[in-house]
C-alpha cells in the first residue's frame, strides 16, 4: 500500500476524507437504525432527541453545501497534510455549529417534526 497517496490534497483515499466519511456514516446509522427501532413506545425525551438529531444532520448538510460555494482561499500553497488536516478541522467546525444551533432551538425544526410525529403516533 502506497501510503503517500493517504495525504494527497483530493484525494478520495485521503485521512481527512476517510475521517468525515465515517463521521457522516455513524450519524446517519445511528438515525437510520433509531427509526428502524421505531418510536411507538419511546418516550417524549427519546423522540424530542431523535428530532434534534436529524435537524443537526440537516443543518450540518446544508452547511456544507454552502462552505461548497465559497472558493477555498485558506489552503493554497500548503502542503497535502496541513490541508486535510484543516478539512478535518472544518467538517469538526461545522458539525459542532449545526448541533450547536439545534440546542438552541432557533430553527425550530425539530420542534415542528415533534408535535407532527406525536400527532401521528396517538
Amino acid at each position: 500500500m502506497d501510503i503517500g497517496n493517504l495525504w494527497n490534497t483530493g484525494s478520495i483515499g485521503g485521512m481527512a476524507d476517510m475521517a468525515g466519511n465515517a463521521a457522516r456514516n455513524t450519524t446517519a446509522a445511528r438515525l437510520e437504525e433509531q427509526l428502524k427501532t421505531g418510536y411507538g413506545n419511546a418516550s417524549d425525551e427519546e423522540l424530542m432527541d431523535a428530532c434534534k438529531q436529524f435537524e443537526a444532520y440537516f443543518l450540518e448538510q446544508m452547511f456544507k453545501a454552502m462552505q461548497k460555494t465559497v472558493p477555498n482561499y485558506s489552503s493554497e500553497g500548503m502542503s497535502g497534510a496541513s490541508s486535510n488536516m484543516m478539512d478535518y478541522y472544518k467538517e469538526q467546525m461545522i458539525q459542532q455549529v449545526a448541533a450547536d444551533t439545534t440546542e438552541q432551538g432557533s430553527l425550530g425544526l425539530a420542534q415542528m417534526l415533534y408535535e407532527q410525529m406525536k400527532r401521528t403516533m396517538i
